[in-house]
């Protein structure tokens, strides 16, 4: 088994919640550093108990107790934007890993409860503390872990091109490129031109003076 594959089969068992509590930017890189061995498979709170012996069977490793200094296991839970109070900085929007939170600049914003992942990495951005964690009242399935994988993955393309588009108009312009020297041939039609006006005006400065006598 290749470790791309085994990483592969980690991530399939990872909730896709992307709340980063792991210590890791997403449910995929913690696969990785799984596969690699350079991670424990106790470190996703949202998974809780249930997740580790999934990923134990997998491995064929022990089942470890949950690292609760990564965050305790729950009900699954939503965010929700006092909508009174949200002044519409857009923070919560770029924050949110699956793009749960729509809204425009100076305008209120909005969760869609069925996105939310209840990852709570839109809570701390927030200026004014307008937005809380409630119970959504329902179970993360495994379809919603699908779901909530691949529009992180559109997250990630979408906030690559736009470092790209923005890296490329804050480049400084480059440099026009050095004039090719003159062809030898046009050099010397250069020397040559110079040669008959020097001397054009040297037949005219003789006659000038011819005249003068």
């Amino acid at each position: 088994m290749s470790c791309r594959s085994l990483a592969d089969r980690i991530d399939a068992l990872l909730p896709q919640t992307q709340c980063t509590k792991c210590g890791y930017d997403g449910c995929r890189p913690y696969a990785d550093a799984i596969a690699g061995g350079a991670a424990p498979i106790n470190r996703c709170p949202p998974g809780g108990d249930e997740g580790i012996a999934a990923l134990s069977a997998l491995l064929g490793t022990p089942v470890l107790p949950l690292d609760t200094a990564r965050g305790e296991p729950g009900p699954l839970l939503v965010a929700r934007i006092d909508e009174s109070h949200c002044i519409g900085c857009t923070l919560c929007i770029q924050a949110c890993p699956v793009d749960a939170i729509v809204g425009a600049n100076k305008h209120m914003h909005t969760v869609l409860d069925d996105w939310c992942t209840g990852c709570d990495l839109c809570v701390a951005p927030c200026p004014v503390d307008c937005i809380e964690m409630v119970p959504a009242g329902r179970g993360w399935s495994e379809q919603d872990a699908a779901i909530s994988r691949q529009r992180h993955r559109s997250h990630l393309a979408r906030a690559e091109r736009l470092a790209a588009d923005n890296a490329r108009l804050m480049a400084p312009e480059a440099p026009a490129a050095p004039s090719a020297p003159a062809p030898a041939d046009d050099a010397g039609n250069e020397e040559r031109k110079r040669s008959a006006i020097e001397s054009a005006l040297a037949r005219a400065r003789a006659r000038r003076n011819a005249t003068k006598q």
